[in-house]
């Protein structure tokens, strides 16, 4: 089945091999839990947030079981070539969700469907937070963590989409994106593993991470029930010899895809 990307202050670019075919479906129209989950207007996702920030406070870490493989999931969502500016509410989209396991791609899936709004800073939960859900939904088999290219506490109100998919879905999650949204910190050093930590008033709440030696760093983000440790650890273990953290890239390259075919055009 199919299912876009992050709270987003830049999101991470593409490498070669292709993903293995996925399963095809519309995203369905939204019901009273996803309206609760995702709110439709800017008041009301402003003050879910600040719920949700109070509520990732008092939950127990997600830490990474040893001596076991990890499942790791990545979702992505695409709009149609050649759009400008911020987009609107009712623009086309395809969303992916991947699962791997080391070098093993246990499942995909992707949705089709279209954008809740325009995206604006710190609000992209409203353009993008259900039809992820959805392709998450579609899965096959759930992961033990997912990456989502969005921030989670790096944002306003300390609850980016990263940190909301992740409570509405319950499984932890890790943000990555190209450059925070508003936490500030300097760049890493240049060889792979490299990180800087980034501040949020006073707050640790991402990291700068080198994944590539000399390559562009990018910024791995706390998100539900995920600390900043953990985050660089999960993103750095499934890089591999891409910038871009494998599961997303393999995402991204699904909904793209789905896209070049027209899968669900809308």
């Amino acid at each position: 089945m199919t299912a876009r990307r992050g709270e987003r202050p830049g999101s991470a670019e593409s490498g070669g091999g292709a993903p293995p075919a996925e399963r095809v479906a519309a995203a369905p129209p939204p019901g009273a839990e996803l309206r609760e989950h995702w709110p439709e207007s800017a008041a009301a996702l402003v003050e879910r947030q600040r719920r949700l920030a109070e509520e990732a406070e008092g939950i127990t870490p997600w830490r990474p079981s040893r001596g076991s493989g990890l499942r790791l999931g990545g979702v992505w969502v695409v709009h149609p070539r050649g759009g400008v500016g911020a987009g609107r509410g009712g623009d086309p989209a395809w969303a992916a969700a991947v699962v791997i396991e080391g070098e093993h791609v246990l499942c995909t899936a992707t949705v089709r469907g279209v954008a809740g709004s325009a995206y604006e800073p710190g609000l992209l939960a409203l353009r993008e937070g259900a039809l992820l859900e959805s392709a998450l939904r579609a899965l096959a088999v759930r992961p033990d963590v997912l990456l989502v290219n969005a921030t989670g506490r790096d944002h306003p109100r300390r609850a980016g989409l990263a940190l909301h998919l992740g409570a509405v879905v319950g499984l932890p999650t890790v943000g990555v994106t190209d450059r925070p949204l508003v936490a500030r910190g300097a760049e890493p050093g240049p060889r792979r593993g490299d990180t800087s930590p980034l501040f949020l008033d006073g707050g640790l709440v991402a990291v700068w991470l080198r994944t590539r030696s000399s390559a562009r760093s990018l910024v791995a983000h706390a998100g539900w029930r995920t600390d900043c440790d953990v985050a660089r650890t999960v993103v750095l273990g499934c890089s591999g010899r891409w910038r871009t953290p494998q599961p997303l890239r393999l995402a991204r390259q699904l909904a793209r895809s789905a896209r070049s075919r027209g899968d669900g055009q809308v």
